[in-house]
């Protein structure tokens, strides 16, 4: 029997690393590889396998490697590098990936995200792999054939050129290394474009660092940092490079979905697919032709792309940040192929470029768009059973929303394309979502001050921890 720890999030397939790690990595990637065969999608029959720092990942990845080679495909080691790295290699030979990685999440889980050879899977791929899931697991070791540096070349050499030598030329950038598995690539794109690049906070164990909670302890230094080096940005990602984190030289972190809304206004997108996290002024920048709304998880992302009706670039982003790439694109002369997968390097370079090449700093870049003031935080170690409940009382319940929101204004409209989003008589808006990939509960405000967004927050985990615990 599986593991109930173990399920599809909004981004692979997560659990506890202990429950992962052995039988249950082995069956679920035997799994993969029939719902390859049975659909047609084995490509060049090479299966390229990827991971993060986690300490429990080198093991899952040779567990990995056992189940492809055991279900007759070659297995190719890519070693540690970013999700959106793997992927890129995957696609350019034809072959399907997976990549061992928790993302964000505390370091005693782990996951699988999984690649067909045309991108990351769907939801559909998804119920074809639990539809194929079954009890035995694979015996044996399997060999992968290296593919380290090939792998890495490809994706540094993606970007390589894409600003000019000097485009960040005075600038001077500091890099969260952490346990990321970017920090290297990171550092060496910003050096060649002229940036004065600064190392810090590397870690030799692995650091669970969420972009979205900028409240979190891992963030503490970074006001010194800034202060004391005199930086004009602070730069990093997620433990498996697919979300981005900007600070501007103020301390103040840039949300995800500004990241992506300057990316995709800097890449000339058409059409902009985003999920209804979110901000909700992103219709009203009127930017894009068109703007498609998702619920939130880049499977959801990828297939509103696929569906878009475009005459130029399609670009897709989540609240993370994590741009995707739906149709090629192109900066000056440079190309850029479609990568649909959740990438971070994209949105910093596009941050970085467009404070450059409007001269003006981050802070002022981020002030030109007349984006909502919005924040998101989450509620930790909340049982899934227990936030579903909630929101069923929140949904269902006569009387209870409306009694629920009384302290803060009268409800004018709720959406349930994810969560429960109750948008106020005042224009606020309140969101609760409970996490796909971990025990949490987030949260997500918009206000029409950035004190009111502020506000809205602390009343929003206070009171919805008042009803899961």
């Amino acid at each position: 029997m599986m593991s109930s720890s173990l399920k599809f999030g909004t981004s692979g397939l997560r659990g506890l690393a202990v429950e992962l790690e052995g039988p249950a990595a082995r069956r679920y990637v035997t799994a993969f590889v029939a719902h390859l065969r049975a659909t047609g999608q084995t490509g060049s029959g090479k299966l390229f396998i990827g991971r993060d720092l986690r300490p429990s990942s080198p093991q899952i990845a040779r567990d990995c490697a056992a189940a492809v080679t055991a279900a007759g495909l070659e297995a190719i080691d890519c070693g540690v590098l970013p999700t959106p790295a793997l992927a890129l290699a995957a696609m350019a030979e034809d072959g399907a990936a997976i990549m061992v990685t928790g993302s964000h999440i505390p370091g005693d889980r782990n996951g699988l995200k999984f690649y067909t050879p045309k991108g990351e899977i769907t939801k559909l791929d998804e119920q074809g792999i639990a539809a194929a899931l079954g009890a035995d697991a694979p015996d044996g070791a399997g060999v992968a054939r290296d593919g380290v540096a090939s792998a890495l070349e490809l994706y540094e050499a993606r970007y390589r050129g894409l600003l000019a030598a000097d485009a960040l030329s005075g600038w001077r950038i500091g890099v969260f290394e952490h346990s990321s598995v970017a920090r290297e690539l990171l550092v060496a794109v910003l050096a060649q474009t002229g940036a004065d690049v600064v190392r810090l906070g590397r870690s030799d164990s692995f650091v669970a660092v969420d972009t979205e909670v900028p409240t979190d302890a891992v963030y503490a230094p970074v006001a010194g940092w800034i202060r004391d080096e005199h930086l004009d940005a602070v730069v990093s990602t997620d433990g498996d490079a697919d979300r981005p984190l900007v600070i501007d030289a103020d301390g103040s972190f840039v949300r995800g979905d500004v990241l992506g809304l300057i990316t995709a206004r800097w890449l000339g997108a058409d059409v902009v697919v985003t999920p209804v996290t979110s901000n909700s002024a992103i219709e009203d920048v009127g930017l894009f032709r068109d703007v498609l709304r998702t619920r939130v998880g880049s499977p959801y992302v990828i297939a509103g792309m696929e569906t878009a009706a475009a005459e130029g670039p399609v670009v897709g982003f989540e609240a993370n940040g994590g741009v995707l790439l739906g149709s090629a694109a192109r900066i000056g002369a440079k190309g850029l192929s479609a990568l649909p997968t959740r990438d971070a390097l994209l949105p910093i370079l596009a941050v970085l470029a467009s404070a450059q090449a409007e001269g003006r700093s981050i802070a002022e870049l981020v002030g030109t768009l007349p984006v909502r003031a919005a924040l998101s935080d989450r509620l930790a170690e909340v049982p899934q059973q227990k936030s579903a409940a909630f929101l069923a009382r929140l949904r269902d319940e006569a009387g209870f929303a409306e009694g629920f929101f009384a302290p803060v204004g009268e409800i004018a409209q709720r959406s349930d394309i994810d969560g429960l989003r109750f948008a106020l008589v005042s224009g606020d808006t309140v969101h609760y979502r409970p996490s796909g990939n971990a025990p949490e509960m987030r949260c997500y405000v918009e206000g029409v001050t950035p004190e009111r967004a502020a506000e809205l927050m602390a009343w929003g985990l206070e009171s919805a921890a008042a009803q899961v615990r």
